[in-house]
């Protein structure tokens, strides 16, 4: 059986382009764990909390139908982000945890294996200046880092079965 990754994340990228571009490619490599990471983007974007719960269900049913272990992130308090004090806080005030919210619905309702980056990040970005790129906006490779870390654990799990 052969070993290896495909990293199909894409800059700027929502969850409703994951349906429509990325599904299929996913379920074309017949993988045996998934990673999922996606909503920052629609959280900037102004998606609404309903549709973008309606495409998480949608995406998670489909790749439920795999066979493939699931794990999903939750979004990080992007209110610490740098780039969140030149934007207008009604961007993410009050809905970073509705997103959070609705991600936790999916994952329960699909036996996704969720990850807390939301509370990880409330310590982890006041504590490392390093933690975004330039940008303010994306981690840096350090921060990348610490996300990887602390989905290891939940990862090695499901690749040890």
């Amino acid at each position: 059986m052969p070993v290896g990754h495909t990293n199909l994340g894409q800059s700027g990228a929502r969850v409703r382009d994951v349906v429509t571009h990325a599904l299929k490619r996913v379920v074309a490599l017949q993988p045996t764990l998934i990673t999922l990471g996606v909503g920052t983007n629609d959280l900037w974007r102004g998606t609404e909390v309903a549709e973008y719960q309606d495409d998480l269900d949608r995406i998670a049913r489909r790749l439920k139908q795999t066979g493939a272990s699931m794990v999903v992130v939750n979004l990080a308090d992007m209110a610490l982000a740098p780039i969140a004090k030149l934007v207008p806080s009604a961007l993410y005030e009050g809905r970073i945890e509705l997103f959070n919210e609705a991600i936790a619905t999916v994952a329960r309702a699909h036996g996704l294996h969720l990850v807390d980056l939301y509370t990880a990040s409330r310590e982890m970005i006041p504590r490392r200046s390093d933690f975004f790129s330039p940008d303010g906006f994306h981690p840096s490779a350090v921060g990348y880092e610490e996300w990887a870390d602390l989905m290891l654990p939940v990862v090695r799990t499901l690749v040890q079965r």
